[in-house]
């Protein structure tokens, strides 16, 4: 997963920095080791929405509203993947899952205004070891999310 984020954004052109860090369980803990304020980071979450996953990328400060996803996708039902669900559709473990979909991962990437508000944007890179930052306007511009509130 690293390799394949390194490759779209240096074939991109975007700037970013590594970072490999000891293992964080939460974005508390990711904030922390990596020294940036909590807003900045994207915490992606796999969410089924209806009969579909989709990643969902909101500040690490916030917490989800998921009747505004059930209002912006017109679907009855919302849940998290489970863990089990997430390993089989990812490979990876809750807490490692970069906020990128298409071609990153194979979801439609819905981005809150809450990442958008920060110059900047961290998240753990395919692994709980691993972290990147980039400017959040060269991450909307390669990742190309659909962008609506969904957090509070």
């Amino acid at each position: 997963m690293l390799l394949r984020l390194r490759t779209v954004l240096a074939d991109s052109g975007i700037a970013f920095e590594e970072r490999h860090h000891e293992p964080t369980l939460t974005s508390q803990d990711a904030a922390r080791v990596r020294g940036d304020p909590l807003e900045q980071g994207g915490k992606a979450l796999l969410i089924k929405a209806g009969e579909s996953f989709r990643l969902f990328v909101m500040s690490a400060a916030l917490r989800l509203d998921s009747g505004a996803i059930k209002r912006q996708l017109r679907v009855k039902k919302v849940r998290f993947a489970t863990p089990e669900e997430l390993h089989a559709l990812t490979g990876l473990v809750p807490g490692s899952v970069p906020p990128f979909g298409h071609p990153v991962l194979p979801f439609d990437l819905h981005v809150d205004p809450s990442i958008t508000d920060n110059p900047h944007i961290s998240f753990n890179a395919g692994s709980l070891t691993d972290s990147m930052t980039l400017s959040t306007s060269d991450y909307v511009e390669v990742a190309r999310p659909d962008i609506f509130r969904f957090a509070k």
